[in-house]
């Protein structure tokens, strides 16, 4: 497998850890402590602690952003585009995700720390686009 296949496999792994760590362990837990029907959380709105809030919108921002990462490493994939390039912006994007993540989950959101949450969701935006370059210069310029 390519590096880019294996962050792909990363992200997704990391959005199912997410999930686990943070979602999971906070309604199961409630769950089996008897302290929360199953059917009581709320799709609508999130309720419960501020961290639990904060690792559902976090897993949300993988959810959102891991089509757009398999669709682009797919291109990559169908142009047989490889190269340090296309390694490097992938590793960016998988390390600035996990990044963004976990100063999400694990911060209260003040101005400044959500300033350095979105500079990792910058590094991944720049490395999305950055990818998508490589691919439209090495297979639209050999067709």
């Amino acid at each position: 497998m390519t590096v880019p296949v294996w962050m792909l496999l990363g992200f997704a792994a990391w959005t199912l850890l997410l999930l686990i760590g943070t979602v999971g362990i906070y309604r199961w837990s409630r769950v089996l402590t008897g302290t929360a029907r199953i059917a009581s959380f709320r799709t609508d709105r999130i309720e419960g602690a501020e961290w639990y809030q904060r690792g559902t919108r976090a897993h949300a921002n993988c959810i959102e952003n891991l089509p757009v990462f398999a669709a682009i490493v797919f291109a990559l994939q169908a142009g047989h585009v490889t190269g340090a390039l296309a390694d490097g912006f992938s590793i960016a994007i998988l390390v600035a995700r996990i990044v963004q993540s976990l100063v999400h989950v694990c911060f209260v959101q003040t101005d400044a720390i959500v300033s350095v949450r979105f500079a990792f969701f910058s590094v991944q935006i720049v490395s999305f686009i950055c990818l998508i370059a490589i691919i439209v210069i090495k297979v639209g310029g050999s067709g």
